[in-house]
């Protein structure tokens, strides 16, 4: 088949502060099988050496794109940069510290392939790495895949989808306007909001590396002040707006009862006092359980040391 007949696949490189790892993960989208692509490495003003890297790639590499934000404007707004400048009509979000399979593009578009303009997403299997690339552990040996088609509810319900395997019609991200910049990371908000009109489709295939390090953002989710957290409830409040059903509320409701614990045991009282709330709106009648940690929550009463113990007795530290 001609390449010029084949769909334009967009591969966004998004890079800060990559430099041990930028050139495994460029020389993974440069390996690639499948014969259309664009690549855009868009750099978020890194401060090591990154760029430097960047700048050697792209004389090697001139089909290459390199975009710099200027100044430091975190995930969201660089890949919107980068999405903007880009023509394909299917498109990933690649971070460079992540690792692509070499036939990870070809399946996905033959996936998309088969399936009718209503499914917007493609996602798969991934393998764990750790910071030095050492195998940590399956996607699929931790996370059960949610049936293919409406996935809203089971995206508020649990966590399910490895953000990096995620390929894209451009299309969704035309109707949403992009990722939300002002949210500290795009997956929860992306998923509800694009779950809500368009389909899910799933490849229990393994497509991409996914490193895990001491920058990757779930070491930092509840700490004090992090603005993950505060993104979380922006989010939550956004699905309030957006459920239509029982099953759906429902769902909110384990999620507003997941964050509003972790929220409250790691001492962010003001943000579980939000998510409490949030909670109580969605079912006027809680567990007693959350109704005393609401309780307890209001006077600040910090028993954040319950959680701690209860990381070091599963996992071995806090």
């Amino acid at each position: 088949m001609p390449v010029n007949s084949l769909p334009l696949v967009s591969i966004i490189c998004l890079c800060y502060n990559h430099e041990r790892y930028l050139a495994e993960a460029l020389d993974s989208v440069l390996a690639q099988t499948y014969p259309n692509l664009e690549i855009l490495v868009v750099d978020d003003c890194s401060t090591d050496g990154s760029e430097d890297i960047i700048k050697q790639y792209l004389q090697k590499y001139p089909q290459m794109m390199f975009i710099s934000t200027g100044h430091n404007r975190g995930n969201c707004a660089a890949f919107n940069i980068g999405w903007r400048a880009s023509k394909g009509s299917l498109l990933i979000d690649f971070a460079t510290d992540d690792v692509l399979q070499p036939d990870r593009v070809a399946k996905q578009v033959a996936v998309f392939g088969r399936l009718d303009s209503s499914f917007g997403v493609v996602y798969s299997d991934a393998e764990y790495i750790s910071d030095s690339g050492r195998h940590l552990y399956l996607h699929s040996s931790k996370y059960k895949a949610a049936p293919d088609g409406n996935v809203f509810a089971e995206v508020l319900r649990r966590y399910f989808i490895c953000p990096p395997t995620m390929m894209m019609r451009r299309t969704v991200l035309k109707q949403l306007g992009g990722y939300d910049e002002t949210l500290a990371y795009e997956d929860f908000d992306f998923w509800v909001r694009s779950a809500r009109s368009y389909g899910y489709f799933y490849l229990p295939e393994l497509t991409t590396k996914r490193r895990i390090h001491a920058g990757s953002l779930s070491r930092r989710w509840y700490a004090p002040g992090s603005r993950l957290l505060d993104s979380t409830i922006k989010v939550c409040e956004k699905v309030a707006q957006l459920v239509q059903t029982q099953e759906e509320n429902e769902a909110l409701q384990i999620r507003l009862k997941y964050e509003a614990r972790h929220a409250y045991f790691s001492g962010n009282f003001m943000q579980a006092r939000i998510l409490f709330n949030l909670l109580y709106q969605a079912a006027p009648s809680l567990p007693l359980a959350y109704t005393c940690m609401r309780l307890l929550n209001k006077y600040k009463i910090n028993l954040s040391a319950l959680r701690k113990l209860y990381y070091w007795i599963r996992y071995g530290n806090a």
